[in-house]
């Protein structure tokens, strides 16, 4: 898949593809890069399907969102 198709994937509607290529890229990216793609507030949004696709990498973000949720981020 070319950069321009993961873009645009990305976009899918139906939420069970977005969640499986953005759980996918915050396996594989770096944390940085994540946020170049999705924002955060899609992520949370979207995080009932797209904590199951983490892996090990699951306990990082869900510090990262609860982290950042304790001190007082809104999701946009």
């Amino acid at each position: 898949m070319t950069l321009d198709e993961f873009r645009q994937r990305l976009q899918d509607p139906d939420p069970d593809v977005r969640s499986f290529l953005i759980g996918k890229l915050m396996r594989q990216a770096k944390p940085d890069d994540v946020f170049t793609f999705v924002r955060p507030g899609e992520i949370r949004q979207l995080w009932p399907q797209v904590v199951r696709h983490l892996g090990r990498s699951r306990e990082f973000w869900a510090w990262l969102f609860d982290a950042w949720e304790a001190q007082g981020h809104v999701w946009r």
